[in-house]
């Protein structure tokens, strides 16, 4: 008998192009398998368009517990998703299969903050910063509630191009001037980050040249989900 190879299992919200096209794989990001060095495979969350994905639609639980039983089926070894407002989903789908389940980078931030000096912040770079509330970080202290910064890319190309039906692809060279522009402006109100993280799943495309011109620690999705699969033997 023939051993499955480990995969990585990605439920992905709905994307086609106005051309019937299927979603952008550019360098690094979480949707190109060059991305990592263990396979993945990709299950569509039915009916999960980005607009009810980032707005929160709590209609598309079963869909996505539905993913992510078909990706453990296939032979996924650990489960995530290509959009981290996926993470208000995080308990249903943890209790749907029995494999580990890691739907948002946003998981990261408890464990962040005790990574950092009591006196620094943590900036939590999002698409959409008008509905990631603080109810989705995991942090109930309000002494730790008050390290963390959250920014958005909303006025963006990134997030219009996205949340259109169909949506339409958006050049990795716009979405580093998003999020540039946007690290630039909250470090500048808040000059105590001393760390950054990507809760956007297209923004892996650009971690690399935002850690070289921050100078900063940069997590995403893409380092937790190589975490993920790490411990898995």
């Amino acid at each position: 008998m023939i051993a499955r190879p480990r995969s990585l299992g990605i439920m992905c919200i709905e994307w086609v192009g106005p051309d019937g096209s299927p979603p952008p794989v550019v360098s690094g990001s979480m949707l190109n398998p060059a991305t990592y060095d263990f396979p993945i495979i990709k299950e569509t969350i039915r009916g999960a368009w980005a607009a009810d994905v980032v707005r929160g639609n709590p209609a598309l639980e079963p869909a996505y517990i539905e993913a992510a039983q078909r990706l453990v089926e296939r032979g996924a070894v650990a489960i995530t998703s290509d959009c981290g407002f996926s993470i208000r989903h995080q308990t249903a789908v943890a209790n749907s299969v029995n494999v580990p389940v890691a739907t948002s980078s946003l998981l990261l931030v408890p464990a962040l903050l005790r990574q950092l000096p009591s006196s620094s912040k943590l900036a939590i770079l999002t698409a959409d910063s008008r509905v990631c509330g603080l109810e989705l970080l995991g942090v109930d202290d309000l002494v730790q509630r008050a390290r963390l910064v959250i920014g958005g890319v909303e006025g963006g190309k990134l997030l219009q191009n996205e949340m259109r039906r169909p949506p339409l692809p958006t050049d990795v060279a716009d979405i580093e001037i998003d999020v540039a522009g946007c690290i630039t402006r909250i470090r500048a109100e808040h000059p105590e980050i001393a760390a950054i993280l990507f809760e956007c799943t297209g923004f892996p495309t650009v971690s690399h040249t935002m850690r070289r011109t921050t100078k900063l620690p940069i997590y995403d999705v893409v380092g937790l989900c190589k975490m993920m699969m790490a411990s898995i033997g």
